[in-house]
């Protein structure tokens, strides 16, 4: 990008403004639309084109989703939460694109800096490359690649494309064949292979071979889903563990390796979006049912009531949104809405009872504990507007059905 594009492209950041009045009436669509104007209010930094990782920015916590512990919260946010507001972007895009391809140059132009190219292949770090150089996770550019290939589909344009084929190049860098397959978590240390990172993979080569018919992704999408699906699987409760965890000095030979049995929701929810495009792309019938056999167990393992009748999933918010577009998918295609009403019902839930006096969303979305004064972090807040906008989504696919 050139100085002067960038020069102006960060003028129209800080020019733009949060949306005053959500245009259309759907409720859902009002509710992401004031979500994301609390993100637009609350997070960000004009003068970088960024946003802070919580509200006030003046919290500076330690920061626990890294490979190595001491890191806090700096002057921007780091690469995973920002990318939480490209994300919901995109899905509101889907329903307003006139009001929202501002936000998405912004995000684009916010995202840019997170890029680094003094590494081969390029790949976008976990912290803006221009106050310095840090680690590169694959999990991370697994995020910026759908990003990318999202934006590419609802706008065409070429250059989103080209990036999210860039992001797949540098993930696929990182597939070693010892342990049957995968990549790992972050660059350079092979001491686990999670399903978070090979997950996003996953899912990013089968957009992008859906979006180009390019054999080569659709041939990685299957071997990352096969390796995902006998490493990590649990087959008597039907979701995805966290991890293989590799012990130090050992190279080949799954049994000197552990499963490592935390459950995470995102982790099922982007191998149901994987099974659901599998099966798409193929129409071979088992990918079907695996994707009906996570959505199960996810559903039995995950989502439950308190004593009181309060409906809870037990993850954070970011994490269930990732099971939701899984659980969106599929829903596509059996119109099954079990699934995703039980998050509806819970996002309905946190929207009456679980935010601040600004309106700010709770971590936990049952709101039984409390967080009015709470800071609040990045992803619980954007992750919100996504997901109101995807079920807006849904309710007008629903409806423009119903009339015909």
């Amino acid at each position: 990008m050139s100085m002067k594009k960038g020069l102006l492209l960060l003028l129209i950041v800080f020019m733009l403004k949060p949306i005053v009045q959500a245009q259309p009436k759907d409720t859902y669509l009002q509710q992401a639309n004031e979500v994301f104007q609390l993100v637009w209010e609350k997070y960000r930094v004009p003068e970088h084109g960024l946003f802070a990782e919580y509200y006030p920015n003046s919290h500076k916590p330690d920061i626990t989703y890294f490979q190595e512990e001491g890191h806090k919260a700096q002057e921007v946010s780091y690469l995973w939460p920002m990318s939480g507001i490209f994300s919901s972007v995109n899905v509101l895009m889907e329903l307003d694109p006139k009001t929202y391809k501002p936000y998405l140059d912004a995000m684009v132009f916010a995202v840019e800096q997170y890029l680094d190219k003094t590494r081969e292949p390029h790949g976008y770090q976990a912290y803006p490359s221009k106050f310095e150089t840090v680690d590169r996770y694959y999990d991370d550019n697994g995020l910026v690649g759908i990003d990318y290939i999202d934006a590419y589909m609802i706008t065409a344009d070429t250059s989103y494309l080209r990036k999210a084929k860039e992001v797949m190049t540098f993930i696929e860098s990182g597939w070693t064949e010892d342990f049957g397959g995968g990549v790992s978590w972050l660059e350079g240390i092979r001491d686990q292979k999670p399903a978070c990172s090979n997950g996003k993979a996953t899912v990013l080569a089968l957009k992008i071979y859906q979006a180009t018919g390019e054999k080569e992704y659709l041939q990685y999408a299957v071997k990352s889903y096969d390796w995902m699906l006998e490493t990590l699987r649990d087959e008597t409760l039907n979701i995805i563990w966290n991890s293989l965890l590799i012990p130090d000095g050992t190279t080949t030979g799954r049994k000197e390796a552990e499963v490592q049995q935390h459950a995470y929701t995102y982790n099922t929810g982007t191998m149901i979006q994987s099974a659901v495009r599998l099966y798409k792309v193929t129409g071979d019938r088992h990918y079907l049912e695996d994707a009906r056999a996570l959505a199960e167990g996810s559903y039995k393992y995950y989502f439950d009531y308190t004593e009181d009748r309060i409906p809870y999933v037990k993850d954070m918010p970011w994490f269930t949104l990732v099971l939701f577009r899984g659980y969106q998918e599929l829903y596509e295609i059996d119109q099954n809405p079990k699934y995703i009403d039980a998050v509806i019902e819970r996002a309905d839930w946190a929207w009456v009872h679980a935010r601040d006096e600004e309106g700010l969303p709770y971590a936990d979305w049952t709101g039984q504990k409390e967080e009015n004064k709470k800071p609040k972090w990045l992803l619980d807040t954007s992750c919100m507007a996504e997901l109101y906008a995807r079920i807006a989504l849904i309710k007008f696919t629903s409806n423009n059905n119903l009339r015909k």
